[in-house]
């Protein structure tokens, strides 16, 4: 009877009956249990959402979650609002609308000297998180190794496991956040299927140098293993630096997934469009999984961007235009009793609070939300272990007003 109410709760509907046997039926599905055994059961809501909602909660000032309080280029929105109007409302081809790969490839070659070709080797996904998931998925079969880098982006160990792939875990060294290369290559065996890189690293904005990237070839050179390379924030790395795309050296771009944003580059991260650059092969893999995932990204916003990628300006001066907020957020900190680490990219400042309280990272973080109102992330949830060393993650992708109101809070702790 259970099983028939179940599939036609319409019976229900009979108040005569109804009257009658509710009770039972209540008390009978009392006993009725859904039987779901979790894929992730250890996983909990990503630090970013809590914190964010914890912000909005006591009205806090979010610093929390990576993404900008002002707006993207009026320009921009003028464009997705042109091309919806001349009808390009329908789906676009999963690969990605062709006019945009090709705005890519020349990118991709006018910065990294890469040539990759458009009808094959780019793929436009609904933003990078995506793009890791459809590459992980594409590479990793049970029991495959696979190296991540703490901490890390939350985002990928979940993905490897749901694979039935095993992450090893490898620690950058505080407080540089540097890698230990004879550890990386101690930790490279045959099982080794797939290295996760995050650079310019979130949270720390470590970068890669010329001298990681000789380490990194020399290792993986006689493997088969593959990398995936989160270059979300490629445009955002300071001080002159430049960044180590995996694209700009073909050594290990032949064997790499290189991923980047549109949300970080033009301040539309609500907008979700990303891109994976690889080689045919790898590119045919991932392309599998993205078909069945998303399909196709939005239409109008894509020819959009195909179009402002022209202005080469936007993005070859985003690192002026972080590194004057990253120095400004630092000067409306000197007196505070916060220590700043250093940032050489991304639009994160990591921050020392060890002279201010011996709380957990979480803690703190939690209590700096709730008393003082400004938000933060505590890196502690990005390792497995839960690694504290005293330290918080800021956003300064805000508005000047923003990051003089946080600051002001900050520097009366």
């Amino acid at each position: 009877m259970i099983r028939n109410i179940i599939a036609k709760p319409s019976w229900i509907l009979d108040s005569g009956w109804a009257l009658a046997y509710c009770p039972k039926i209540i008390d009978a599905l009392k006993d009725v249990t859904m039987n779901i055994q979790s894929k992730l059961p250890d996983l909990q809501l990503t630090i970013f959402a809590v914190m964010t909602q914890l912000a909005i909660k006591h009205d806090a000032i979010n610093l929390s979650q990576g993404f900008p309080d002002f707006d993207t280029y009026p320009e921009l929105i003028s464009l997705v609002e042109k091309y919806m109007r001349q009808g390009h409302n329908q789906y676009a081809p999963m690969q990605g609308v062709m006019p945009l790969r090709e705005r890519i490839a020349e990118k991709v070659y006018h910065m990294y000297g890469a040539q990759y070709d458009p009808p094959t080797e780019i793929t436009v996904t609904s933003g990078a998180t995506e793009s890791v998931f459809a590459a992980i998925t594409a590479v990793v079969n049970k029991d495959d190794q696979v190296i991540i880098i703490e901490p890390a982006y939350d985002a990928y160990a979940p993905v490897v496991q749901l694979n039935g792939g095993i992450p090893v875990y490898l620690q950058l060294k505080f407080p540089d956040y540097t890698i230990d290369w004879d550890e990386f290559e101690n930790a490279i065996n045959s099982k080794t299927k797939l290295i996760i890189l995050n650079y310019p690293h979130n949270p720390s904005g470590a970068v890669l140098t010329k001298e990681d990237i000789a380490h990194l070839s020399q290792i993986v050179e006689k493997t088969n293993t593959l990398i995936v390379s989160d270059e979300a924030y490629e445009h955002i790395i300071f001080d002159g630096r430049q960044h180590e795309s995996m694209a700009r050296h073909p050594q290990l771009a032949q064997r790499s997934f290189v991923i980047c944003s549109f949300g970080k580059t033009y301040h539309t991260t609500g907008w979700k469009i990303g891109y994976c650059l690889a080689p045919e092969p790898l590119s045919g893999e991932l392309q599998k999984i993205h078909q069945y995932l998303t399909f196709a990204c939005n239409t109008p916003i894509q020819m959009a961007y195909a179009e402002f990628m022209v202005n080469k300006d936007l993005y070859l001066n985003l690192p002026a235009f972080y590194q004057q907020k990253r120095d400004m957020f630092l000067s409306l900190m000197e007196n505070s009793r916060f220590r700043p680490l250093p940032c050489k990219g991304t639009y994160y400042q990591m921050l020392d609070y060890s002279q201010i309280s011996g709380e957990t990272d979480l803690d703190f973080a939690r209590r700096l939300t709730v008393e003082h109102g400004v938000a933060a992330i505590p890196p502690s949830a990005l390792y497995h272990q839960k690694d504290d060393h005293k330290v918080l993650r800021f956003c300064f992708a805000k508005k000047r007003e923003t990051l003089e109101n946080a600051a002001e809070k900050l520097c009366r702790i």
